[in-house]
């Protein structure tokens, strides 16, 4: 794994493939500048020994040009971010590009535009990466985000760069960090997997089992588990057509002497509504025409008993309706369980938007070892997968 302190770059210039796919508002204004954060240690090191940077990333699901995905929009946040002034291209391949990476001068920083403005970089268009490659000298891909992606900048323009390439400190910190949580963790080990369906977390459960000492399942996926266990589950979510599967993944975890832990207690609702009417009932007790919204207290207990005396924990997805405050405290109370064990001395990995959500909620980010960047990519990872964009780096 070549990485950026292996290289000096004085001198060169060097594309970095960002992700910049960052929340607006109605006035175009970022709202969450975490992933803007987390590249800038890249960028000053290689601003710092005197390279030219090219920022390269795509933003939303444009179709064709849209002028309220331009990353025109971002650029004052990332020149208040990085704390330097920043040229911008309103294209991303062409004579006006080159131009722009010809002006270039040591220590300055050009941000192209939106790369999915063009359908080449989706389709992992040879000819499109080939021209990207042709602006610059070496190739940093520090968009973990992205890594799961074929796309033209993220995986086919490494080709290009054959020994100048190397992952950037976002990338190298998010693999190490997943590493050290998936292979190399102490044990218990103890995944929390949430969310709303079995069926998007299949792989990564699967894998798990071969790592964990307990697997716990919570969120609306539970629901399908606990109605393999012939539970009513009233109108809470379910797949039918994971019964089965569900049932599978059970039998494996006792196979293997794995704790798989459901809720005991859940928080019911008569409508899918943040002012529904709710109570506290065993998961033998919900009733028709009532569904689970979050877990019960005496489930917050258990779970809090197993994380504090886990040593490596994994958390991906809510424990219930998260967006709904009358159903988040599942969620919150699993968030502040990790806090206080990685306080004790474990090593912690969040990823997943309504987890990470929880833990900045509640301003928990100093005290959780490593919180991911990744969606997609972190659970492509999680079940073992291979990444592309992480594989072209190490291709030679």
């Amino acid at each position: 794994m070549k990485t950026l302190d292996d290289f000096n770059f004085r001198n060169k210039k060097v594309l970095i493939r960002v992700d910049f796919n960052v929340p607006l508002n109605d006035s175009l204004e970022v709202t969450d500048t975490t992933r803007i954060e987390a590249a800038k240690p890249s960028i000053l090191k290689i601003l710092n020994d005197g390279g030219q940077v090219i920022l390269m990333s795509h933003m939303g699901r444009p179709k064709g040009f849209d002028d309220s995905l331009s990353l025109k929009h971002i650029l004052p946040t990332v020149e208040k971010i990085l704390g330097v002034n920043i040229k911008f291209v309103d294209d991303c391949i062409g004579s006006k590009v080159k131009t722009a990476v010809d002006n270039l001068k040591n220590d300055e920083v050009l941000l192209l535009e939106n790369l999915r403005f063009y359908p080449e970089e989706k389709k992992g268009d040879v000819s499109f990466a080939k021209s990207l490659a042709a602006l610059g000298d070496f190739y940093v891909n520090d968009a973990f985000g992205t890594a799961h992606r074929a796309h033209a900048s993220t995986a086919v323009i490494a080709q290009f760069f054959p020994e100048n390439k190397a992952f950037g400190k976002l990338l190298e910190k998010e693999v190490l960090s997943i590493r050290k949580a998936l292979d190399k963790g102490e044990h218990p080990i103890t995944a929390i997997i949430g969310g709303a369906k079995v069926s998007g977390k299949i792989g990564v459960i699967e894998n798990l089992l071969s790592k964990v000492d307990n697997l716990i399942v919570v969120g609306g996926m539970a629901y399908t588990f606990l109605k393999a266990l012939d539970n009513n589950i009233g109108d809470s979510i379910v797949e039918n057509d994971r019964l089965g599967l569900a049932q599978k993944i059970m039998k494996v975890a006792k196979e293997k002497n794995i704790n798989l832990i459901l809720p005991v207690d859940v928080l019911i609702a008569d409508k899918f509504s943040n002012d529904a009417e709710t109570k506290v009932v065993s998961v033998e007790q919900i009733q028709d025409h009532w569904q689970g919204l979050d877990i019960g207290p005496e489930t917050i207990l258990i779970l809090d008993k197993i994380i504090q005396e886990s040593k490596t924990i994994i958390w991906n997805g809510p424990a219930g309706v998260f967006e709904f405050e009358k159903f988040a405290k599942g969620t919150e109370s699993i968030g502040i369980s990790i806090g206080k064990a990685s306080e004790k001395g474990a090593y912690s990995l969040v990823g997943g938007g309504d987890s990470v959500a929880a833990v900045k909620k509640l301003k928990l980010e100093n005290k959780i070892s490593y919180i991911s960047t990744g969606g997609g990519a972190l659970l492509e990872m999680l079940e073992g997968k291979e990444l592309p964009g992480i594989s072209a780096l190490l291709e030679n």
